[in-house]
């Protein structure tokens, strides 16, 4: 691909400075149902929250599931969704040169609905939002991006994907589509050989400079 015309952006961490947020609540969740395992808010990052309950609170745990659920969403509700830097600015200029943008999240309509209330504009900035109610499989599976090129009316080796986890990663890598990598949830070091830009933010960040990155000078805009 010598150009691309479809940008496909996960939410948090990506769109959103929102992991410090969850890495705070899973944390206060981890300690109480695991305190025999420390760190695991940062083992779970990327995940939904089937995958988490799959992995980590069925069994003796199961009943608890909904209280989490019911704690997670106040929490999402009270949420600050600031943006990452540079990320209106970039997407006016993806809009500028014809490229579609979508969101495509794990999250669910009731976070989306927070997201909405705290910024108004939120919307206006995609031309289709995708949630975790639009797919079948979950993300490290490639069938939400699949679905997102589907809905933008692009192919696949058309679209690029911004990405900040290991499963978001390799669901854009397995749907075939140029994957930019953002240093907000791990490091640039981890993601490196998922992805083939790596990002610690937007700011700065143009068409014409994303361009030259992915498909000529693989070098960074000064």
């Amino acid at each position: 691909m010598d150009k691309f015309k479809a940008a496909l952006f996960d939410l948090d961490g990506v769109v959103f400075d929102t992991e410090p947020q969850y890495t705070v609540f899973w944390g206060g969740i981890c300690r109480q149902y695991h305190p025999e395992h420390p760190g695991l808010e940062y083992e779970i990052k990327g995940q939904t929250l089937t995958q988490i309950y799959d992995r980590w609170f069925s069994g003796p745990l199961l009943s608890e599931q909904d209280s989490i659920t019911a704690r997670l969403n106040d929490y999402e509700q009270q949420m600050h969704y600031d943006y990452i830097a540079g990320f209106e600015p970039l997407i006016a200029t993806l809009h500028h040169h014809g490229v579609k943008t979508a969101v495509v999240t794990s999250s669910n309509i009731p976070k989306m609905e927070s997201v909405y209330r705290y910024q108004t504009g939120f919307c206006s900035l995609f031309d289709a939002i995708l949630t975790s109610e639009d797919f079948e499989r979950s993300k490290p599976d490639p069938d939400c991006y699949i679905k997102a090129a589907q809905r933008l009316e692009t192919e696949t080796d058309e679209c690029i994907v911004f990405e900040d986890s290991f499963n978001g990663l390799k669901s854009g890598r397995a749907a075939g589509m140029t994957v930019v990598g953002l240093a907000t949830t791990n490091t640039v070091e981890a993601i490196k050989p998922l992805s083939d830009l790596q990002l610690k933010d937007y700011d700065g960040l143009t068409f014409e400079c994303l361009e030259a990155l992915l498909f000529q000078s693989k070098e960074k805009c000064g």
